[in-house]
C-alpha cells in the first residue's frame, strides 16, 4: 500500500470564507496569507487541507486557498482573481511554472541542485521542495498540504522522475497529526543509506536529505559561495558558522591560500570535512591548507583577536537569530558583535562577507546594523556588493524575502592605522 493512501483526501465540499475588506486588499495586492483574525465568517467546519473560497462583502470571487484550522495562518492562498479549479492538472502547471523559473540553473549543466518550489513564492504557500540530483525532498510547514500530497508527487513524478522523494516536516508540523507520515520517510523509492552527492557549480557536495538541517544542504547562499571563490585567490579565509563547509569549499577551488571552517555541530564540520574531501580532484583545493574548528562563534572570534590573527576574508552565516518580533532588537545586536569581531580580524584591505537569514530583519536594518558597527569600531567599510535571493528563491511578496548578503572592504581609520 502507498504510504499516502492513510491520508484522509480534502473534502469535495468547499468552505466558503468571508473576509474583512483589509484582508481583501491585501489579498488581491498579492499577499498569501489570510491570518484567522481576518476571517469573519466560514460557511462550515473545516478540516486541515480542505478548500476555501474567499468572497468579498458582494459575494464575490476573491480567492482560493487551503484551510487550516489549527494554525493562525487561517487561509494558504493559492489563486487570486478569477475562479480556479484545484485538480491535478493545477498541481501539475503549478510544477511547470516552478521548472520553468529554474531552467536559467539546469542549463548551465553544472548544477543538480537547487531550490524546486519555493513555497509562497511559487503559489504553493507552505509547501518546498529541493532537488539534489534524483533526488527530491518535500518540506511542509502546514499540515494542510498532507491530503493534497498524493497530487504533488503524482505532478513531481511526472515531470521529473525522480528515483526518491523524501517528507520532511517543520517543527510545528511534527507536532501536529500527520496520519501516519514520519519526518525523514520515503514516499517514492527507497531511504537513502547515507549522504547523498550532488553538483554546485561544478563542485560536489553531499546532502544528508533525511537527517540534515533543512532539507540538507543550504541551497539559498549558492550566488554568494561563487561570489566569494571569485574573490579568494591566496587569501586567507575564516568561515564562521560554516555549517557543511560551503562556502569553504568554494573559497578553496578559488586558490585560498587557507580555509578555517568554525561551527558549533561536531557533525556538520565533519561533513564539512568530508565536502572537502570530495573536491580533492581539484588542484586549488589540493593546495589550500583546511583546518576546522568546534566552537561559539563569538567566543572562537573574541580569542581569536586577542591572539592578534589575521584574515583576508572573513565570513559570517549565522542561523536565524529573530523567529519571533519581539527578537529583532536582540538580533541586530548579535549582527553588530559579529561585525565588530569580523573587523578586528581583517587585514587592512580584507573583505567582510557577512549575512542575515532572518525574515523579521529587513534589509534596510541589518545593513545598517554592519555600518552603525563598523562606525564605532577601529575600521571603516567600503561596499562592494549587496545581494539577496537566488533565481530558485524568488520572491513574490515582502514577507518572503529573508536573505540578504554584504560585501566590504574594511580599512583601518587613519588615527588607528598609526598605532
Amino acid at each position: 500500500m502507498n504510504v499516502l493512501d492513510q491520508v484522509p483526501p480534502p473534502s469535495t465540499r468547499r468552505l466558503a470564507v468571508r473576509v474583512t475588506k483589509d484582508a481583501v486588499r491585501q489579498i488581491q495586492g498579492g499577499h498569501p496569507w489570510v491570518f484567522d483574525g481576518s476571517v469573519v465568517s466560514v460557511s462550515h467546519d473545516g478540516a486541515p487541507g480542505d478548500l476555501a473560497v474567499i468572497f468579498d462583502a458582494d459575494r464575490e470571487f476573491v480567492a482560493i486557498g487551503l484551510y487550516d484550522p489549527e494554525s493562525p495562518i487561517r487561509v494558504r492562498v493559492l489563486h487570486q482573481g478569477k475562479p480556479a479549479n484545484i485538480n491535478p492538472a493545477w498541481w501539475l502547471q503549478c510544477v511547470d511554472n516552478a521548472i520553468d523559473k529554474r531552467r536559467v540553473i539546469t542549463a548551465r549543466g553544472d548544477t543538480t541542485a537547487y531550490r524546486l518550489i519555493h513555497g509562497e513564492n511559487d503559489a504553493m504557500s507552505g509547501l518546498v521542495v529541493d532537488r539534489y540530483g534524483s533526488t527530491l525532498v518535500i518540506k511542509l510547514y502546514s499540515t494542510a498540504w498532507l491530503p493534497h500530497l498524493g497530487a504533488i508527487v503524482a505532478a513531481l513524478q511526472k515531470r521529473m522522475s525522480p528515483t526518491a522523494v523524501i517528507l520532511r516536516f517543520s517543527r510545528d508540523v511534527a507536532g501536529q497529526e500527520t496520519f501516519g507520515l514520519r519526518e525523514g520517510s520515503a514516499l517514492v523509492g527507497e531511504l537513502p543509506s547515507g549522504p547523498i552527492l550532488f553538483r554546485e557549480s561544478g563542485l560536489t557536495f553531499e546532502a544528508d536529505v533525511v537527517l540534515g538541517q533543512k532539507t540538507g544542504h543550504f541551497l539559498d547562499q549558492r550566488e554568494n559561495r561563487a561570489r566569494v571563490r571569485g574573490l579568494a585567490r591566496d587569501a586567507r579565509v575564516l568561515d564562521m558558522f560554516s555549517s557543511t563547509g560551503g562556502f569553504s569549499v568554494y573559497a578553496a577551488a578559488g586558490a585560498a591560500k587557507s580555509v578555517i571552517s568554525v561551527d558549533i555541530s561536531p557533525g556538520s564540520i565533519e561533513a564539512a570535512l568530508r565536502n572537502m574531501q570530495h573536491n580533492m580532484v581539484i588542484p586549488n583545493v589540493q593546495k589550500c591548507e583546511h583546518t576546522t574548528m568546534v566552537g561559539d562563534a563569538f567566543e572562537i572570534m573574541g580569542t581569536m583577536s586577542k591572539q592578534h590573527r589575521r584574515f583576508d576574508v572573513v565570513i559570517i552565516d549565522p542561523p536565524s537569530f529573530a523567529h519571533r518580533k519581539a527578537d529583532v532588537d536582540r538580533a541586530l545586536n548579535a549582527y553588530k558583535r559579529l561585525t565588530k569581531l569580523a573587523l578586528e580580524l581583517l587585514d587592512d584591505g580584507g573583505l567582510l562577507v557577512q549575512s542575515s537569514c532572518s525574515s523579521r530583519v529587513s534589509d534596510v536594518e541589518f545593513f545598517g546594523a554592519v555600518h552603525l558597527a563598523a562606525e564605532s569600531s577601529r575600521h571603516r567599510i567600503s561596499e562592494v556588493a549587496r545581494t539577496g535571493h537566488g533565481v530558485d528563491h524568488p520572491i513574490e511578496f515582502a514577507e518572503g524575502a529573508y536573505l540578504k548578503t554584504i560585501f566590504a572592504r574594511a580599512h583601518k581609520r587613519a588615527e588607528f592605522a598609526r598605532r
